[in-house]
């Protein structure tokens, strides 16, 4: 038996848990389940009560049934091959059953004359009423009922191949008994009391085997609360660790570089633009380093006030860099940024893949001397070789599409540099506490004026014509359009149309029109020049892949296609639907879509109504999680074990208000109530140590 100051749970590998081994822990591992904690926390999927007896004589043919009958007569009977049949006639003080258990030789010698057993399972649908196969327990000889499958409330879970449910609560049965009530609780006693939170060893017990109902929700909101307290804490001590100290650079937020910039765009800022630029510059122009999330819907115009802040910085004689997440993206920052910043005397470099031998080199070595202003880049940006010399601002796009360590990697190019995270995705607040929590928010709310719905429709496939009717107009009318792919190429016994395919044979169905096609594996080179040629408007129609989901901003592009938009979650095709309609113009976005699964008729659907990116966000987290929406855990996002961004988001907030509390009153859990904490936290990063080692 541990004791709580000896090891914590996700130290012990579960290959050393008894019964499990080597192979199951493989098994396991397919769970992700490494460590006695995990095991813990695999929470089951669902539960089935099993609680409601039956008699005998109330089985109806088809019912799911739990009842409590004694053994009268069993036998076994061999069958063709190595089956084998199971027979027993069980009686109680209604009537008589017989129960058949198929290849389950096991249970004749298990099985006694006269044994009491609890059985659930599903009575025969067709005649004599039988029960096949059910889940049986022998009510034990002293009246204790030690249940584990049946006469409780028994838990399910989400295993793999090779894994029975039986087998799984027999071992996490035994791994409660050694382990649970020895778990180190890192919450201490009068801040579980204050928060009418139960003790963690009760609360592990009852997520799996609860006395009822109630119990069950009470560990639930326990185990929710600590992990999303424990992801809190983490983010506010990363918070204060990087903003609490003060920052060398010093700024002229209200310069002539930045009224100059003002004056020179070809539109006026919206209200919300206006607001949130303030909200910017006052973070800027404070002795501390500025973490900020700048986040609005497709469209709403967050770059140009990302080139007011770059304004403010180049003027008062420092560098930027700004990473994004492809090259596509990158290019098209270069252009956009170039046409605002470049006549005011702003230097801009593009640092990418496609940049190499003496051209590289005499760019990082212009970088290094300060005479770049502001560099532009992929992941080529975090390499050693590029270094800054007065870098203070870092500015990341599509931050959701870089992982954390990356965003820290571009900071520690200066000494405590402000730093600018902006996201086109729309995000709904409890991942963006999640996901962003060290970062404060700023949100643009507003469309720019005369900006106008995309209509969007969606067409089965008997209805293309119609849709090629559509595009056909616009691109008569000389403006541009998109058709979308999910593949590059057509796979093998793939019934999915691809880009590389499909380019042919719109070419047939739209005499005339210039088609270019534009994807990911061509080079950087070929795709600048298709994307050039696109915005030129040499080019009419553009087939593409996912690939200009950020990064073209076309605005005679009026109409796009997406074909087989079930394969693409909201947001992404939220983000497809931005590049069309950043004109006046009216702008139609077409899916072709056949799909009947559920799952993928409410995304189509969801898309369809509305054209609120936040909206869509929301219902994306509530349809596929959090972990598909954005890909998180493949980008250092904490995996949520047994707490919901969508079920629990009001004690998300409340967790949040209390964790950063705790750490703005205590930046270091100096304090001892705080120890066990401090310690998970430090030991979390490390991996499991092997129980021989200790």
């Amino acid at each position: 038996m541990v004791t709580a100051r000896q090891v914590f749970l996700h130290q012990i590998p579960v290959r050393y848990v008894k019964g499990v081994g080597p192979a199951r822990a493989e098994q396991l591992l397919r769970l992700d389940v490494e460590s006695v904690e995990d095991l813990l926390l695999l929470i089951p999927r669902r539960y089935e009560d099993r609680t409601q007896f039956v008699s005998i004589e109330q089985l109806a043919p088809g019912q799911l049934a739990t009842l409590r009958a004694r053994v009268l007569t069993k036998r076994l009977r061999p069958m063709r091959g190595r089956r084998s049949l199971v027979e027993a006639r069980l009686e109680d003080e209604t009537g008589t059953v017989t129960c058949r258990w198929f290849n389950q030789p096991y249970l004749a010698k298990l099985l006694e004359i006269g044994d009491e057993l609890i059985l659930h399972g599903r009575v025969d649908p067709q005649p004599p009423v039988q029960l096949i196969n059910p889940e049986t327990e022998r009510v034990e000889q002293d009246g204790a009922e030690a249940m584990l499958h049946t006469g409780r409330i028994v838990p399910v879970y989400p295993l793999t191949a090779g894994l029975s449910e039986r087998w799984f609560r027999r071992t996490l049965r035994g791994v409660l008994s050694e382990y649970a009530m020895a778990a180190p609780d890192v919450l201490p006693l009068a801040f579980r009391q204050r928060h009418d939170l139960a003790p963690l060893g009760w609360a592990l017990q009852q997520i799996h085997f609860p006395d009822d109902w109630a119990s069950l929700e009470r560990a639930r909101r326990r185990l929710a609360f600590e992990e999303l307290f424990v992801m809190q804490v983490r983010l506010a001590l990363r918070r204060a660790r990087l903003t609490g100290r003060a920052k060398p650079q010093r700024y002229a937020t209200d310069g002539p570089m930045l009224r100059a910039l003002i004056k020179r765009l070809p539109f006026t800022l919206t209200a919300s633009q206006r607001q949130v630029l303030r909200e910017l510059v006052d973070e800027l122009g404070r002795p501390n380093p500025m973490l900020r999330l700048l986040q609005g819907d497709v469209g709403c115009g967050k770059t140009v006030l990302a080139a007011a802040l770059m304004a403010i910085v180049v003027q008062s004689g420092y560098q930027i860099a700004l990473m994004a997440p492809t090259e596509l993206l990158a290019q098209q920052h270069l252009r956009v940024l170039g046409e605002w910043l470049t006549p005011l005397g702003v230097r801009l470099a593009l640092l990418a893949q496609g940049v190499k031998g003496a051209e590289r080199t005499a760019l990082l070595a212009d970088l290094a001397k300060g005479r770049i202003d502001i560099l532009i880049g992929t992941h080529a940006m975090l390499q050693e070789s590029a270094q800054f010399g007065r870098l203070a601002l870092v500015v990341i796009d599509e931050q959701h599409k870089f992982g954390v360590s990356q965003r820290s990697g571009l900071a520690k190019k200066a000494e405590a540099p402000d730093v600018l995270v902006m996201s086109a995705t729309p995000i709904p607040r409890t991942m963006a506490l999640s996901l962003y929590g060290d970062l404060t928010c700023s949100t643009v709310t507003e469309l720019p004026p005369g900006r106008q719905p995309v209509k969007t429709i969606w067409y089965h496939e008997a209805q293309r014509s119609d849709a090629y009717r559509i595009m056909a107009e616009h691109l008569r009318r000389g403006r541009q359009g998109y058709v979308v792919y999910p593949l590059v190429n057509a796979q093998d016994r793939s019934d999915l149309k691809a880009a590389t395919q499909m380019v042919r044979a719109l070419r047939e169905a739209f005499h005339g029109v210039r088609i270019e096609l534009l994807h990911g594996q061509m080079a950087s080179s070929q795709q600048e020049a298709v994307m050039h040629a696109f915005a030129r408007g040499d080019a009419h129609l553009l087939v593409s892949t996912v690939i200009i989901e950020v990064g073209l901003d076309v605005r005679n592009a009026t109409v796009m296609l997406i074909e087989h938009p079930e394969r693409f979650g909201l947001a992404q095709l939220h983000q497809l639907r931005g590049r069309i309609g950043r004109g006046t113009e009216e702008a139609y976005c077409l899916i072709v879509s056949d799909a009947e699964e559920e799952s993928a008729t409410q995304r189509l659907s969801a898309f369809v109504g509305t054209t609120d990116g936040f909206t869509l966000a929301e219902a994306d987290l509530a349809l596929r999680g959090p972990g598909e929406l954005l890909g998180s855990r493949q980008h250092g996002w904490m995996r949520l074990r047994v707490a919901s961004l969508v079920r629990d988001q009001a004690l998300l907030e409340q967790v949040r208000r209390e964790a950063f509390e705790v750490v703005a009153r205590d930046s270091q859990l100096l304090a001892p109530e705080w120890q066990l904490l401090k310690a998970r936290l430090r030991l979390s990063a490390k991996p499991a140590t092997p129980a021989s080692a200790r």
